[in-house]
């Protein structure tokens, strides 16, 4: 994987883990940031390093996604089964909705570049469950809602 599409896929992990620790924390948007730039971004935890993250991209989907949550929660609600609504599924599937919706709405990148980004991440967090496929379908609908014209 090229450094720069890794930088852009550490960056899409990283603001769904952000946005969950927010949620989780009741931590600010600004603290958490800071968190993870000075502290996860390329950390070594028990000899693993991990990856730098595009910066610019990890700011812009946590801010996005909190200055848009009520247009993504709204978006992730009617793709989701009705008795489901986003307050009702698990958080860090929440979080994964908020990061790939602020990307998705924002424009820029193909709505099924970020599709995939983030069934990835989805499978990382869920590697024996079925919520990958749950994730590409919901952002499969989200996507077809919110940029019709990039299908």
């Amino acid at each position: 994987m090229k450094p720069s599409r890794q930088a852009k896929s550490a960056a899409r992990l990283y603001a769904v883990q952000a946005l969950f620790q927010m949620e989780a924390a009741g931590q600010t948007m600004e603290a958490v940031c800071r968190e993870f730039e000075t502290h996860r971004f390329g950390a070594v935890y028990e000899g693993e390093e991990m990856a730098e993250g595009d910066v610019d991209l990890f700011r812009r989907l946590v801010g996005d996604a909190v200055n848009w949550q009520a247009k993504i929660d709204q978006l992730t609600d009617r793709a989701l089964v009705a008795k489901w609504p986003i307050n009702r599924i698990d958080p860090t599937l929440r979080a994964l909705f908020r990061a790939a919706g602020a990307e998705i709405t924002a424009g820029g990148t193909p709505p099924k570049v970020v599709i995939s980004e983030f069934v990835d991440i989805a499978k990382a967090f869920f590697p024996e469950g079925r919520e990958p496929k749950f994730v590409n379908a919901v952002l499969d609908h989200l996507a077809r809602e919110a940029r019709p014209e990039a299908f």
